[in-house]
């Protein structure tokens, strides 16, 4: 007579089930780790190839901003981004110095815009002064940077006028007495005459002459001027501002 077979009960079956459970959870708690380190080398890998290989975050633009007086156009190609390489590995310097190397730009700052450009932020030079450098007129700035050419002296701005041969420091010094006076004052002033870095004189389109002497508190003597503007004299002396002369 055939044996017959035996089912083995429910109960043996929930055991078997539950040992079964218990060794698949045992397998995956070793494998855990395991799979979360492959799985962050995963991420890792391809973040660096998205950043610094792909194509996807490649220079694709560049903007360009606060440039009034400039064209776009021209500190585009000053900047020379080379667009189409990843925006990770731009540097940003080399494009800044290449954009402040522009005579009209006074600083630039450069940053990367995510995802795929490169933005300049330009400073201009603003001129406080025209100088005749040989015959031809230029804009001067706060600096005593000479970085745009005239045909005819803007109104308004201040003429310096200064020895042939004079150096930069001489026109920095120019620039710098410029600089300190008033909007109101400066437009005033005919022309700035300078001799030397010690010996700057204005005359006002009045005619009348102030002798300054070096740059040095030149916002004391824009003060000292100012208070005088009213009086009657022909030549004030604001060399010491705290004890100035007229006749």
């Amino acid at each position: 007579m055939p044996e017959t077979e035996t089912r083995p009960d429910r109960a043996t079956t929930r055991t078997r089930r539950r040992f079964a459970r218990r060794q698949w959870a045992r397998r995956w708690l070793n494998w855990k780790p395991v799979l979360a380190i492959v799985l962050l080398l995963v991420l890792v890998v391809g973040g660096v190839w998205l950043v610094y290989f792909s194509s996807f975050l490649a220079v694709q633009g560049v903007q360009v901003v606060g440039n009034e007086r400039i064209g776009a156009a021209e500190v585009r190609r000053a900047a020379a981004v080379p667009e189409g390489d990843p925006l990770a590995t731009v540097d940003l310097d080399r494009i800044r110095t290449r954009v402040e190397a522009l005579a009209a730009v006074k600083s630039a700052d450069v940053s990367r815009q995510w995802p795929d450009q490169v933005r300049i932020d330009v400073t201009e030079r603003v001129a406080v002064a025209v100088v005749d450098l040989g015959g031809a007129l230029h804009g001067m700035d706060e600096d005593g940077v000479v970085f745009v050419d005239y045909t005819r002296a803007p109104a308004g701005l201040p003429r310096v006028d200064s020895p042939a041969g004079a150096g930069t420091e001489a026109l920095q010094e120019g620039a710098r007495v410029v600089a300190s006076l008033p909007g109101d004052l400066a437009t005033k002033v005919d022309h700035v005459n300078l001799e030397t870095v010690d010996e700057i004189s204005l005359v006002l389109r009045d005619g009348r002459e102030v002798e300054w002497g070096s740059a040095d508190e030149s916002a004391q003597k824009a003060e000292v001027l100012a208070d005088f503007l009213d009086k009657d004299w022909q030549h004030l002396d604001v060399t010491v501002p705290g004890l100035p002369a007229t006749k």
